[in-house]
């Protein structure tokens, strides 16, 4: 069964991890939605769908053919990432009585943690560095790739439509843009004289819907990605996530904070975040990218 960081972190009586998750996943649209599944050894080899089975109608007697799915074996290889917060004893003596230092250190380590699998998730590629696992953006089939044109060109309305529609089998999750692309839907909007639906999430936070799908913003998303003749384009992601369409991938545990203990070099105390993890698309037609959107 999947689960999110965020219902993953209701089963841990570790205080210290459950505020470690809510750190990672306070500002991360993609992780507060992104479930994971978790898997043992240190990859999961699974059978993309290529192309869906077909049903015809027959008459009496008529010799049935057989139709069935086709598929891609992949494979997604689980990567190691994290980091270490170290605590100096003295000032953890010194200190404790005005801020708990300890919670502040691994806080801006998890948030570290954070922003790297974000980045990763999006730009990730393991051709590049071998040491990372693959992003939405290698992960995404040509066939799932939608052009503003041979140089790029201004977003509308219309070839954001096409985008969700290219996710089928229900509604995207999630359009995942930069803050540029999110400032230019804005502006879409206001010009046809209507505004994107607005509503907050179950993190307490406002977050803006066009056509009832969330939408996430990633710094992570460049702006100045080149499309022909243009160096100033960015990309919107269409997102559907699950067991049968994209996941995360985990070891056992999940998410784990580590106490290292006591440094030999150095008075300090050493914790260590890490993770295991990795993502999967199971399916090609549940991702889908618009390329070429300028300004």
């Amino acid at each position: 069964m999947a689960l999110t960081l965020a219902e993953a972190a209701k089963l841990s009586n570790d205080l210290l991890l459950v505020g470690v998750i809510e750190t990672i996943i306070k500002e991360s649209p993609i992780l507060q939605a992104l479930p994971f599944i978790e898997i043992q050894g240190n990859g999961l080899t699974y059978n993309q769908e290529a192309t869906a089975p077909q049903a015809a109608f027959f008459d009496v007697g008529d010799t049935w053919t057989e139709s069935t799915p086709t598929f891609e074996q992949k494979t997604a290889q689980l990567k190691i990432m994290g980091g270490d917060a170290d605590i100096d004893n003295f000032l953890l003596a010194t200190r404790s009585n005005l801020q708990d230092l300890e919670a502040a250190v691994v806080q801006l380590k998890a948030k570290a943690v954070r922003q790297l699998f974000e980045d990763t998730f999006i730009n990730g590629d393991s051709a590049a560095n071998p040491k990372a696992f693959d992003g939405i953006n290698k992960l995404c089939d040509a066939s799932q790739t939608i052009s503003m044109g041979a140089n790029g060109g201004s977003l509308t309305l219309d070839k954001l439509d096409e985008l969700i529609d290219a996710v089928k089998g229900g509604k995207p999750d999630l359009l995942l843009m930069s803050r540029r692309s999110r400032r230019i839907l804005n502006r879409l909007a206001r010009t046809t004289g209507s505004f994107l639906e607005a509503d907050r999430n179950e993190f307490g936070q406002m977050v803006q819907f066009y056509d009832g799908i969330p939408i996430g913003i990633s710094d992570y998303i460049s702006d100045n990605q080149t499309v022909g003749t243009s160096n100033d384009c960015s990309t919107i992601y269409a997102l559907q996530f699950g067991e049968g369409a994209l996941a995360g991938l985990t070891a056992p545990g999940g998410l784990q904070v580590e106490r290292v203990g006591s440094l030999e070099s150095k008075d300090a105390t050493r914790i260590r975040i890490k993770w295991y993890a990795a993502i999967a698309l199971f399916n090609k037609v549940k991702l889908a990218r618009l390329t070429g959107v300028r300004p």
